[in-house]
């Protein structure tokens, strides 16, 4: 089990200022306390920034508590906000404050800030499968960095799914496999720029499609009960999952001809995230100009493909100083 540590503010700034000194890159500060302080997480944002603005942080973050003030603090360093998707009950009845959670994403995506959503299921009285696969549903209509289900992640006691009479063990099961499928699919494949265009041709709900990948996991022996971990597999290994279901999908719901066209977005967007990621250079062959896949055209992929015409093309991703760019060699 994971220790939980307390640290007042002045003791989190100390250790700032010394993580650089000792090599670390990443900080994660993940304290339910912290993520209700607005003042106490200004604080370290702008310690962070000055002292050492290259760290990578993870913070989680109440939605109660993000506002520009504190997107642009954020917006100074090199920050990802987590933030719970969580339910309240009242009169019996289970509540998700979507108008809420939708305005303070919209805030994010404004300020091209990087955030994650966190979901969980079966914690509160009243919720059901339906609900969170609705949940799930909703959160990726905001464009979330990533998404993260703790609890297919962490074995403890808080975050354990109890069994009710909305919430029964098959659907928990179920729940689990549905949300270790998003994680692998959509968060550690790197699927956001493209998720929900290359799932418009399909007309299916995401929680649907996630679903349907689980299955293909359970099949392949990558599923969670496996043990296959997606944060530890290199990213073409599930970029090359991410298209052999593609390729199945869009076969099964009668769109092959437009898999070329999701083969380069997929590819070409992949590459670009391990350049980011990674450092790592590339070149890929298109059927389709990369300006086009990375034009706004490419949202529709339908419309797309009816309108620009194929171009066999081999693409430079590589970086120009410190900037990610690419060329057609």
């Amino acid at each position: 089990m994971d220790k939980e540590y307390n640290f007042t503010t002045a003791e989190i700034e100390a250790q700032i200022s010394s993580l650089k000194e000792k090599g670390v890159t990443e900080l994660s500060l993940h304290d339910q306390a912290l993520s209700k302080d607005k003042k106490r997480i200004l604080k370290i944002l702008k310690k962070i920034s000055l002292d050492y603005p290259e760290l990578f942080s993870s913070i989680l973050i109440s939605p109660s508590v993000v506002d520009r003030e504190l997107i642009a603090a954020a917006a100074e360093s090199f920050t990802s906000l987590e933030i719970p998707l969580e339910c309240s009950q009242k009169g019996g009845k289970l509540l998700f404050d979507k108008k809420m959670y939708a305005s303070k994403a919209r805030l994010l995506n404004e300020a091209g800030l990087v955030f994650g959503f966190q979901l969980s299921y079966a914690l509160t009285p009243g919720d059901s499968l339906k609900l969170f696969m609705e949940r799930l549903d909703f959160a990726l209509q905001q464009y979330p960095n990533h998404i993260d289900f703790p609890q297919t992640e962490e074995a403890l006691s808080e975050v354990s799914p109890a069994v009710t009479g909305t919430f029964s063990a098959k659907d928990i099961r179920y729940a689990r496999d549905l949300a270790f499928a998003a994680r692998t699919f959509y968060s550690a494949g790197r699927a956001v720029p493209w998720f929900l265009s290359v799932l418009k041709p399909l007309r299916i709900y995401p929680s649907r499609f996630f679903a349907d990948f689980a299955e293909w996991q359970r099949c392949n022996n990558c599923d969670f009960k496996s043990g296959f971990s997606p944060e530890a597999e290199n990213h073409k290994s599930i970029e090359k999952m991410q298209l052999l279901f593609l390729e199945q999908k869009y076969e099964e719901k009668k769109c092959s001809q437009l898999f070329s066209l999701v083969q380069d977005i997929v590819r070409l967007n992949g590459a670009l995230s391990r350049l980011a990621g990674e450092g790592e250079e590339s070149i890929v062959e298109s059927s389709y100009h990369p300006d086009d896949i990375f034009g706004p055209e490419s949202m529709d992929l339908q419309t797309f493909a009816d309108n620009v015409c194929m171009e066999v093309c081999h693409v430079r991703i590589y970086l120009n100083g410190d900037n990610p760019d690419y060329s057609v060699e």
